[in-house]
């Protein structure tokens, strides 16, 4: 029987980082995965294609609409989706492709299959030329998430689809209905919309982006309809049927209280949840939450000896930077340290234009627990970089501790708002103060310096404003 220090179910982010540090720190790493290509869902299928997909839509509306005002005179500028999709697939396989030669480079032996807990520090690994035992001192489950369902809504991937399929459109639906207007249903919304669907955005809750800071949302919200998208905000949906056949094939959604919306596509995107199916854990004794999340201990320890649990499977953002440091803090640990991870200061990004980025609290929250705070706001119509660019839309918000200054939160509606919260994150990580960021030097002209703006406006200070 094959025998490693550890074996890695799943080659996700949370696993295939995990394997790599692993094998950096001297073990003999082996990783389980059920794929051909490595990278698991936010590599293949989730945030590359998604990414890829969202620049060259901007792209094309980009030279539709706005390129005149740079004074670049074009032709008729028309779609060519396939060769969208064909970009798109060799940024993915890129990427897939690198995972595999840091595999190689790390010596971390890959075992082609679906993986599950056979005890006693066992792991069955099921191929296609029959099931292989392997041992581990130590065994992590890193097999990520799946997309959520809807009670009434059920996915048959062609009409009513997840956001796997809704990445692989053959040819843009005249109309696009998006139940859930979170992370994923507003990037592919929006992908849609400028390559010329109707979208309409169906939202159980009466705002956009739940948990995400409210005013920030709002403005958003703002910003998305300008574009085009619908939406419906407060509506509960309640099934969805498919009727006709081949290209006449439609979706009717019936929303409670509301009438029926029609769409030739449906991108079920409410959520996310653990993929735990077929891993063995109730036999192992790996026990799960009442969300159903494995749950784990100090150090990612299940309730199984020798097992545990990273990433997407447990309690945390369900985001691919959580589950990389996950995985780096749990090889880090097995090997004597003290890896750590503060989920408190793990950036959430809506990858839309303009962007959104968030890291710590949201006022909502501050006032939810009685935390006295200040706030800076800079809009980017005042960037000089902005203007620039021509992307003024939105802004920075920095919300402070009344008596410490100490920052709590920083949310960003605008360009590159991805890039600029790290700024943000890196000062909230040790323990900086808006007056910090204040008397800290950003370069002219830049799009930082409205996140500079915004943490002066915080004692009443901006300058270009």
């Amino acid at each position: 029987m094959p025998r490693h220090d550890i074996v890695i179910i799943g080659a996700g982010p949370g696993g295939y980082v995990a394997a790599i540090r692993g094998a950096q720190l001297g073990f003999d790493v082996a990783v389980v995965e059920k794929e051909e290509a490595l990278g698991g869902t936010c590599v293949r299928v989730g945030c590359i294609p998604s990414k890829a997909l969202l620049e060259s839509s901007e792209r094309f509306l980009e030279a539709r609409e706005h390129l005149a005002e740079h004074g670049v005179r074009t032709a008729e500028v028309s779609l060519d989706l396939g060769t969208m999709q064909e970009r798109k697939t060799r940024v993915v396989k890129q990427n897939t492709d690198g995972v595999a030669f840091l595999f190689k480079k790390n010596k971390i032996t890959r075992y082609h299959g679906t993986g599950s807990l056979a005890g006693g520090g066992r792991v069955t690994v099921r191929g296609e030329d029959g099931d292989t035992e392997i041992e581990a001192q130590h065994i992590v489950l890193a097999t990520g998430s799946v997309p959520a369902s809807l009670p009434g809504v059920t996915f048959d991937g062609s009409t009513v689809v997840s956001s796997t399929e809704a990445l692989d459109f053959a040819s843009v639906p005249k109309r696009l209905a998006v139940i859930g207007a979170g992370y994923i249903g507003l990037e592919l919304g929006s992908v849609w919309s400028r390559l010329g669907a109707r979208v309409t955005v169906l939202e159980y809750f009466d705002r956009i982006l739940p948990g995400m800071d409210l005013e920030t949302a709002k403005e958003a919200l703002k910003v998305f309809k300008r574009q085009g998208l619908t939406f419906q905000l407060g509506a509960r949906v309640t099934g969805a049927s498919v009727s006709g056949r081949g290209g006449s094939r439609k979706a009717t959604i019936t929303v409670e209280g509301g009438d029926p919306v029609e769409a030739e596509k449906v991108l079920l995107a409410v959520g996310r949840k653990p993929a735990t199916a077929g891993l063995g854990l109730e036999d192992a004794g790996v026990e799960l939450d009442d969300k159903g999340h494995v749950r784990v201990e100090e150090g990612f320890r299940t309730s199984a000896e020798g097992v545990y649990a990273i990433g997407d499977l447990i309690e945390g953002p369900m985001l691919a930077h959580k589950a990389e440091e996950d995985g780096v803090a749990l090889m880090e640990r097995l090997a004597g340290g003290a890896g750590h991870v503060d989920y408190g200061l793990v950036p959430g990004i809506v990858y839309t234009d303009p962007e959104i980025a968030t890291v710590g609290k949201s006022e909502e929250r501050l006032q939810e627990e009685g935390v006295p705070y200040r706030k800076g706001v800079f809009p980017f119509t005042a960037n000089g970089r902005a203007r620039a660019l021509g992307k003024t839309g939105g802004r920075v918000k920095i919300l402070a501790h009344e008596e410490t200054d100490r920052v709590l939160g920083v949310h960003i509606l605008g360009p590159r708002a991805g890039d600029l919260i790290a700024e943000a994150v890196a000062a909230m990580t040790y323990g900086a103060s808006a007056e910090d960021l204040a008397r800290t030097i950003h370069a002219h002209p830049t799009l930082s310096e409205a996140l500079h703006e915004a943490a002066l406006a915080v004692d009443g200070r901006a300058l270009h404003v």
